[in-house]
């Protein structure tokens, strides 16, 4: 059975930082030019042979004095994501509208601080964390919502998702349910996920890091690059210029890691997306595909696309432009589906050159512009956990 449409919800604020730069403009100069902010891993004391997807400067920057007993790399990339495009302030302003208790917090991440808790570890002392490293605190997967509530002065319901790579999508399914039970009036939603040795080492052991930049839907594809980014917005009851117009979710349960063979799960999760949205696949301008460049993930979602969309669709993957930024993957993507309606950018598939034969037509390789009016952005994640939004131009645009 089919969910119900639902009522749009304003997007009036958004943001993303992530390795091509922090904010909206330095991310749309990078999908515009086509150019990937991958690196070399140059990440840790004995850096894989891999390419990252690393944000500049997080090492130097420093949090102020009343939240410094947050400081990890996690927040500090928090702390500078909330910075961009007057995303403070325009929390702010709502928080005086609504009052702090009517406005929920809802993030996304996977891994959280455990990067400065692999840093306690190292430096036990006698079988304890140093002195300097006991703040529980910091060292607990909620630590990220904790440390972003107490930032934007929020009193409201604060909730932390960790499902993997489907995390900071989901965070807009659950401010829907929110805002429409009338628990609140407003959600500040996003994601934040860092760089540290138990994500890089983690995902090469499961052999699935590319030696090379990643080429998402690439007849030799051969792994992923991973990332790091913050992103968040902020969702208000009505209607807006940018509006989240639906949401679909599913867990198929397949593997712990691989997709279900025929994308039964992600199919769910788009169909569900589209019957709350109250729209056919031919009304989707641009599809941001969730497309890792692993083998057996392009592959079924690929397919999926292909049976299912029309040929004109533009769809691409931007993890060659900022890595697969895991539990911040959903917001990131989220907001590059906001900025082609915005702006009419549909971007492309950098890195790769060659389309894999499975993959249908719909996959762009090059940049192209023109009215997008809905967009549908997917994100899947380990043990089948899928999520697609989406997201559409309202009528006060």
């Amino acid at each position: 059975m089919s969910p119900s449409r639902i009522p749009p919800l304003q997007i009036s604020a958004f943001t993303a930082t992530s390795s091509v730069g922090v904010g909206k403009t330095a991310l749309l100069s990078a999908l515009e030019q086509s150019r990937s902010g991958l690196r070399a891993n140059d990440f840790g004391p004995t850096p894989l042979p891999t390419w990252i997807g690393r944000v500049d400067g997080l090492e130097e920057l420093r949090l102020p004095e009343s939240l410094a007993s947050w400081d990890c790399r996690n927040n500090r990339l928090a702390w500078l994501g909330l910075q961009a495009d007057g995303f403070m302030e325009a929390v702010a302003a709502a928080r005086k509208r609504y009052g702090p208790a009517r406005i929920a917090l809802i993030l996304g991440t996977s891994t959280s601080s455990i990067g400065e808790t692999e840093e306690a570890y190292t430096r036990l002392d006698d079988g304890a964390f140093p002195v300097d490293q006991r703040r529980p605190k910091v060292h607990t997967p909620h630590s990220l919502t904790m440390f972003v509530q107490e930032a934007l002065g929020l009193e409201g319901p604060a909730e932390t998702i960790s499902t993997a790579c489907s995390s900071s999508a989901k965070v807009f399914a659950s401010a829907e349910r929110l805002i429409r039970l009338g628990l609140v009036d407003a959600a500040v939603v996003g994601g934040v996920d860092t760089l540290c040795g138990s994500v890089l080492f983690g995902f090469n052991s499961l052999e699935l890091v590319s030696p090379e930049p990643c080429r998402p839907f690439d007849a030799g594809r051969n792994g992923i690059s991973l990332g790091e980014a913050a992103g968040f917005a902020l969702v208000e009851r009505g209607p807006g210029k940018l509006e989240l117009l639906g949401y679909g979710e599913a867990s198929d349960a397949h593997h712990m890691s691989t997709p279900h063979p025929e994308g039964l799960g992600a199919e769910k999760a788009m169909d569900d997306a589209l019957a709350r949205a109250g729209l056919n696949t031919d009304a989707i301008d641009y599809i941001n595909m969730h497309g890792t460049a692993s083998t057996k993930n392009d592959e079924v979602e690929g397919a999926l696309v292909a049976r299912r969309f029309p040929e004109t669709t533009h769809a691409s993957s931007t993890k060659g432009f900022t890595g697969h930024t895991l539990g911040a993957a959903g917001i990131v993507e989220a907001v590059i589906s906001l900025l082609a309606i915005e702006t009419g950018l549909k971007p492309g598939t950098v890195n790769t050159t060659t389309l894999d034969a499975d993959c249908g037509p719909q996959i762009k390789l090059q940049p192209a512009r023109g009215e997008v009016r809905y967009a549908l952005s997917n994100s899947f994640g380990f043990g089948g956990n899928n999520c697609s939004l989406v997201f559409g131009k309202g009528a006060a645009a």
